[in-house]
């Protein structure tokens, strides 16, 4: 399927890795021209590489930290009048509500809220006035499922989610989607991570904490990078100009709620 996008220009955050770089692969699958993003230039530039010989093109990069003003500054000078913009950011490490002070709530608020929010603020203009805009945050499942030990990450992650479905009703007028991905127990370096720390608070071997958190999941695997990539790129194609404000979840069928 020609999805319609060939030429258009997106922005993928945080995509040096894991699910941003899945999807910046996808983007320019599809002949979009994409400007990665990440903290390590080294990293930044293998990633380059990964998609350059996917492709045939090579991404440019903004190496920046979403976090900061001066970050989301540089990226946006790279690129301002984008067509696309994925949203995307690491998460803060599970922990317990006793050691979650005032700053580990703004640490988690400007990463996983406010570095969506005003980057979205920044561009949605120009898509409205073009009569153009996809935009797609990456979020998490945890957004419609909460579990304490990631409260931190969830609470913030569910004000970009309000913030994005308000704005998506102003705005579908003009052609500009916003719409929402939530993965959850995808094969990432984030996942590995997340089985070492539950291997090491249940005192059990790595494949161990693997197998116990595969058991949730209906399919009976972890999802693959591509598999949510792809749900992405349609998300941000011409074909999906009548989807937004929505909540799309990437998890093999494990969520148990009706809606």
């Amino acid at each position: 399927m020609d999805f319609g996008i060939n030429g258009r220009r997106a922005i993928v955050c945080a995509s040096s890795r894991g699910l941003g770089k899945a999807c910046a692969l996808a983007l320019a699958r599809e002949g979009c021209a994409v400007i990665l993003n990440g903290r390590d230039e080294e990293r930044l530039s293998l990633a380059v590489d990964e998609i350059a010989r996917e492709t045939g093109v090579r991404p440019a990069t903004v190496v920046a930290d979403l976090d900061t003003e001066r970050g989301r500054q540089l990226l946006l000078a790279a690129c301002d009048e984008p067509d696309i913009l994925v949203t995307n950011n690491g998460g803060p490490a599970p922990g317990r509500i006793e050691d979650w002070d005032h700053a580990a709530w703004l640490g988690a608020i400007e990463a996983n809220m406010l570095s969506g929010i005003l980057l979205i603020q920044a561009v949605v203009g120009g898509m409205r006035k073009r009569k153009f805009g996809r935009i797609v945050n990456i979020t998490s499942a945890m957004v419609k499922s909460p579990q304490l030990p990631l409260g931190l990450s969830t609470a913030a992650r569910t004000g970009l989610t309000a913030f994005s479905k308000a704005l998506s009703r102003a705005v579908a007028r003009d052609n500009v989607t916003i719409n929402n991905l939530l993965p959850e127990r995808i094969e990432t370096d984030r996942l590995r991570y997340m089985i070492e720390q539950q291997a090491t608070r249940a005192g059990c071997s790595f494949e161990e904490a693997r197998h116990d958190m595969l058991k949730p999941v209906a399919a009976g695997r972890f999802g693959r990078p591509e598999e949510f990539a792809a749900a992405c790129a349609f998300l941000c194609s011409m074909q999906a100009s009548y989807i937004s404000g929505q909540n799309l979840q990437v998890d093999g069928g494990s969520y148990s709620g009706l809606m």
